[in-house]
């Protein structure tokens, strides 16, 4: 994305400056009073914007100020994430009172940051993301070496010419995956399914309870953790897979669902937050709390040839219309309608509820 939106700015003689910091320090520039930021304003050239890119923004003296937020877990589901997620809460709400521009990636994110933050709706731009798969030469990606193949096969004993069934995603409560397991466990009973599960995904926040139901399930050693892999490893599985699950309770966007849908996976998805709004009538919807409804998905999609393919046939037309291109331009709209604007007096029109 930052390759793409340096393009389009080097177009229009403008310049950009990327300075990674870590959310102690960026915590720390995020007060009132700072003597520091005019001196980090004048280093930077005293920038048109400062744009923020997660969760925080710095209450610059000269510089337009922008903020994206992904989402508010941290708010509505405070027991999907760790302390320090939690923290973001009192950093976003301060940062609000002097952002003259929210960007989010869904228009489920900006309803959330209106209802539950007071954030004026007309201060909230709405600008998708895209797969990191989307600008790709696709069967590049997915032509990959057998000694590849082998090797992940030797260091897993499993044998991936058997179907399987796909998740991808960090595993943590918020994806679900105790729901997921728990269909799955119900497809090998009661309809004996051949497929395997594969969990693609490093370890995350609270993980335990994941690893408890794969030890427990009587179909186990039919249930594979694969860990962190490659791109295009990760691109291979989803190529392959007979049925992409992404069960999860809440999103700010939802890549996995995009990623599958571009490299051709049938998907399944929860019809919460914005997961609708990305898998759009290119997936089929279930309650992330009812493990049977997700079940009798799984076996509709792998037992149904013609409905699968058109599933992939319209998570691939879908696909197309999210790309870094697009978000790159948007956000150059973005900035542009900001300069043009001006500084304002922030973007909350009413109090937060969490102050009520």
């Amino acid at each position: 994305f930052l390759e793409v939106l340096t393009r389009h700015l080097e177009i229009q003689n403008l310049e950009i400056k990327t300075i990674p910091l870590p959310v102690t320090l960026s915590s720390l520039l995020a007060t009132i009073p700072n003597p520091i930021l005019p001196y980090c304003e004048q280093y930077l050239g005293n920038p048109d914007i400062v744009h923020g890119t997660d969760h925080v923004v710095y209450p610059c003296q000269k510089s337009l100020r922008l903020m994206t937020i992904h989402d508010l877990t941290f708010i509505k589901y405070p027991q999907y994430v760790n302390s320090i997620v939690k923290s973001y809460t009192a950093r976003v709400k301060q940062c609000l009172r002097w952002t003259d521009l929210v960007i989010t990636v869904s228009q489920s994110t900006k309803q959330d940051i209106v209802n539950y933050l007071g954030v004026n709706p007309d201060n909230i731009q709405v600008i998708p993301q895209a797969s990191r798969y989307s600008t790709l030469d696709l069967p590049n990606t997915l032509d990959l070496p057998n000694t590849k193949v082998e090797s992940l096969v030797t260091s897993v004993n499993y044998d991936f010419a058997q179907p399987y069934i796909l998740f991808v995603s960090t595993l943590e409560p918020r994806k679900n995956i105790n729901t997921l397991i728990a269909a799955f466990n119900y497809l090998k009973q009661r309809h004996q399914i051949e497929h395997q599960l594969v969990l693609i995904g490093q370890k995350g926040w609270s993980y335990e309870s994941i690893f408890a139901d794969i030890a427990s399930s009587p179909w186990k050693h039919h249930i594979h953790h694969l860990g962190y892999l490659s791109d295009q490893l990760v691109a291979w599985f989803y190529s392959n897979a007979d049925v992409f699950v992404y069960p999860s309770y809440y999103e700010g966007f939802g890549l996995p669902v995009l990623e599958a849908m571009t490299l051709g996976a049938p998907v399944i998805t929860s019809n919460t937050s914005s997961l609708p709004e990305v898998a759009g009538d290119a997936a089929i919807l279930i309650d992330p709390n009812q493990p049977i409804e997700l079940a009798d998905a799984m076996v509709k999609v792998i037992s149904n040839s013609q409905f699968r393919e058109e599933l992939i046939r319209k998570g691939k037309e879908r696909a197309m219309l999210f790309s870094w291109e697009r978000t790159a331009r948007e956000t150059l709209a973005a900035y542009t309608s900001l300069v043009g604007k001006g500084r304002g007096r922030g973007v909350l029109e009413r109090s937060s509820i969490l102050d009520n």
